[in-house]
Order: structure tokens, then C-alpha cells, then sequence
């Protein structure tokens, strides 16, 4: 038995209060039990910098908590200066729920950012704001046709969410706090009224696709399917494009456009970099890895014309709240300098009176654009501790202070081939990069 008494296929008591942000183009209040989440939708009469000219709008979404939604007083982020690591991967979640059934070209150049805030949390935070967010982007849309904004409603399809899961009682769905602590196994999913359920790629995994079934065949499959879902690295997708001919790597970085060349090349593709087409490197300002990873690959896609291919990387330290993450590249300074930014790193552990062991990862987001607008999207994670001093001079960046979990050497002092190499037998590769390549590999490369 539930602890709430709920049979497991049985949902939280759920509504949507519309309308409730005065201000907003569109808003609403959206409530799984007492799971409470404010969405506002608003427009902007601009697009993002990389889509300009190109005839096409954005919908994209931004999530908070408050302080004292949890049991106890959680930081503001603004404070810390950046969104988590799970902020960023919730926003992210919520902004592809809601492109996925946007007709991004009936909107125009004009972007609209729908805002998730998290009132009151008792778990499934995340599917609540996806629900809600679709109503305020629905009523948005409506805002705008009736001051003939746009001819016609931007949404094709309705979206939804909720969560579900392995606990002591078994399979169950719209898992509140107790139960998500308890869980064995979580997935969330999307649903699509043409009865396509997509399970959400969260709590580092990647994602599969259910047709034809209910959500209630779908908890029941949570067991079956949990590894095939941690071997998975590169999202859901129904069917991927498939990369051919001429390929541009977005990126005026010598280490990675050599590493990414090394891994590229066993499969044909005739890659050319950015800065040999004389591209720019347009300025990275995404919140995610993901966000900037896209955001690089549309800029050399439009600036050349050719299918683009770009990275985000970086490393995440979690005694320093995730940073220097996407900012990792920057804390090296103007040069680029790594033994400076390794000794920053060193330098903000000890004033935050960190103890070894220093837990921390590396992320790889890999995109592909090409020009129809087409994308694909990718990414990849290595876990391990940061080692001080320095070990090794192999690779570039934070490699030398970066263990892998379960090895005794740091990527520093491992050779390219080693470090980058994509198992024969299919097993997951050891790198970040590689891994997230394996993961594209699979879905676009002959």
C-alpha cells in the first residue's frame, strides 16, 4: 500500500487555475496535490541571436524553487550566481516538451519564455511545470491571435506529464516526495495526445520511446527496460538523421577540433572546422551545456550553409555547486590559460573548507544542426575526484586533476587513443566525449 492510500495507477488530485499572473501573455496555476507551480508565458518581439533572419520564432523555459518550498529553507541560485546542474537539466526538459509540438515558424521572429516557479514542492516538480507550461503557452498563442500577432495557433499537439516508478509497493505512477526518496528506479514521461509517450532523459540517463501504450504499460516496463535506459546517453528520439558528406566542426578550440577529428574520422565524414571557413565563434551565452552546444552548431550551419557540428563541454565540481560547469573554458581567463583555472579550482576548494575526497564530473553536449533547421542532440558524463597536484600533461583543460571512478590514473596521464576509444564490443567508451559520440554514432553515422 502507498503511503497516500492511492492504488498505483491512481494520480494526485490535479488542476489548472488559468490566468492567474496579471501581467503575463499567458499563465497558469498547476496543481498535483500539493505539488504547486506557477507557469507564465511572455513574449518577446525578438528571437534568440543565433536565429535571426531566419524567419523562425523559439519557445524556451526557465525553472526556480522557492526558498521555502522544500521542508526546510533551499539557497536562492540567484545568489550563487548560476542555476544548478538540475535546474539547468529541468529547464531543459521543459523547453524541448513544448518545441516538440510548436510549429516554430508560425510564430515569426519572436521568442517566448515560459517561466516555472516551484511554490510548493512534494515531489514531481518537473511534470507538473511541463502540464502547466503547455496551458500558458496555449494561452499565450491565444493572446497573440486575437491582437493579430500571428495568423494561426503555433501548437500541433497537446503535451503533457507525470512520473512514475519502482517503490516498495511496486510500480507506481505521480510519485509524491516519500515516494520518490524510497524509489528503486524513476523515469518521467511526456505524453503526446496522438498516444505517443516519451520518457523524459533525467537523472542522467538518456530515453526510449512507447507507442500505442498507456502510462500504466509503461510504469510496468520501468524494471525491463532500466539498463538499456543507463546505456543510453543521447535522449529520446523516435528516428535520427543520419550525418553524409561535408560536415563543419564548430569550434576554434585546437585540442577538441583535433580530438573530435580523431573520432569522426572512421566513419567518412570529410570534416572542416569553423575557423578554417573563417567563422566566428558566436559568444556562448546558454546556461547549459546543451543550450551553448546548439547554440554554436545553428551559428555555423547558417554562417556556411553546411550541416554543423559542435560541443559543450566542462567540469563540475560539487563542492563548488557545479562550477566552474559551463563556464569552465572562461575561468582560464582571455589565454585560455588551464593551470590557471586548475589553480582556482584548488584555490575555491580550500576557502570553502572542502576535504578530499572531491567529487566531480565531466559533461560532453554534442549538437547537430543542419540547415532546414533540423537538429539532433547528444550527451555524455564521466564521473570521478579531483586529484591535486596536477598528474600528467596528456590532453587539455582540467585533465590532469580529473580521476576517473574505479582507475588509478588521471586523464592526464592518458593517452588520446585510450581516453577516446569506442569499444568494439559496444560497451560504454571512457570519456565524457567519447561516450557522447558513441551515442550519436549509433543514432547518425553510417
Amino acid at each position: 500500500m502507498r503511503p497516500s492510500k492511492r492504488a498505483p495507477d491512481e494520480m494526485r488530485p490535479v488542476s489548472f487555475e488559468r490566468g492567474v499572473a496579471r501581467y503575463a501573455e499567458g499563465s497558469c496555476l498547476v496543481k498535483f496535490g500539493n505539488t504547486h507551480v506557477l507557469c507564465a508565458a511572455s513574449l518577446e518581439d525578438k528571437p534568440p541571436p543565433w536565429l535571426r533572419g531566419q524567419g523562425r520564432g523559439w519557445v524556451t523555459a526557465e525553472y526556480a524553487m522557492l526558498p521555502r518550498a522544500t521542508h526546510t529553507r533551499t539557497r536562492r541560485e540567484s545568489s550563487s550566481g548560476k542555476p544548478s546542474g538540475r535546474t539547468q537539466e529541468i529547464q531543459r526538459l521543459i523547453g524541448r516538451s513544448l518545441r516538440a509540438v510548436t510549429h516554430l515558424p508560425a510564430l515569426g521572429e519572436r521568442q517566448v519564455v515560459v517561466d516555472c516557479d516551484v511554490l510548493q514542492a512534494d515531489g514531481g516538480t518537473r511534470t507538473a511545470a511541463i502540464s502547466g507550461a503547455w496551458l500558458a503557452l496555449h494561452d499565450c498563442f491565444q493572446w497573440m491571435r486575437s491582437r493579430s500577432i500571428i495568423k494561426e495557433n503555433p501548437l500541433r499537439d497537446h503535451v503533457a506529464a507525470v512520473s512514475c516508478g519502482v517503490c516498495d509497493a511496486g510500480p507506481v505512477i505521480d510519485l509524491d516526495y516519500g515516494e520518490d526518496l524510497d524509489r528503486q528506479d524513476r523515469r518521467q514521461f511526456r505524453h503526446h495526445r496522438r498516444r505517443r509517450s516519451r520518457r523524459g532523459a533525467v537523472d542522467g540517463g538518456g530515453g526510449g520511446v512507447y507507442r500505442g501504450g498507456s502510462l500504466r504499460h509503461a510504469v510496468a516496463g520501468a524494471r525491463r527496460d532500466r539498463q538499456a535506459h543507463r546505456d543510453a546517453e543521447g535522449g529520446d528520439r523516435v528516428s535520427a538523421r543520419k550525418i553524409e558528406g561535408r560536415l563543419v566542426i564548430a569550434t576554434h578550440n585546437p585540442g577538441k577540433l583535433w580530438e573530435l577529428r580523431q573520432l569522426l574520422e572512421p566513419h567518412g565524414v570529410d570534416a572542416v572546422s569553423a575557423g578554417e571557413l573563417g567563422v566566428t565563434e558566436p559568444e556562448e551565452t546558454e546556461t547549459s551545456f546543451a543550450g551553448n552546444a546548439l547554440l554554436k552548431a545553428r551559428a555555423s550551419c547558417a554562417a556556411t550553409g553546411l550541416p554543423a557540428f559542435a560541443d559543450d563541454s566542462g567540469l563540475c565540481v560539487d563542492a563548488l555547486d557545479g562550477a566552474p560547469g559551463v563556464y569552465s573554458a572562461r575561468w582560464g581567463g582571455d589565454n585560455r590559460d588551464f593551470a590557471a583555472a586548475i589553480r582556482r579550482v584548488e584555490r575555491e576548494l580550500a576557502e570553502r573548507g572542502a576535504t578530499a575526497p572531491f567529487p566531480a564530473h565531466f559533461v560532453c553536449a554534442l549538437a547537430v544542426a543542419w540547415p532546414d533547421g533540423h537538429v539532433e542532440e547528444f550527451e555524455g558524463r564521466v564521473d570521478g575526484v579531483l586529484v591535486f597536484p596536477p598528474r600528467g600533461e596528456q590532453g587539455f583543460g582540467y585533465d590532469p586533476i580529473f580521476l576517473p571512478d574505479g582507475l588509478s590514473r588521471t586523464f592526464g596521464e592518458m593517452m588520446s587513443a585510450e581516453k577516446h576509444a569506442l569499444p568494439g564490443d559496444g560497451s560504454r567508451a571512457l570519456s565524457h566525449r567519447a561516450r557522447a559520440f558513441q551515442a550519436l554514432a549509433r543514432a547518425c553515422l553510417v
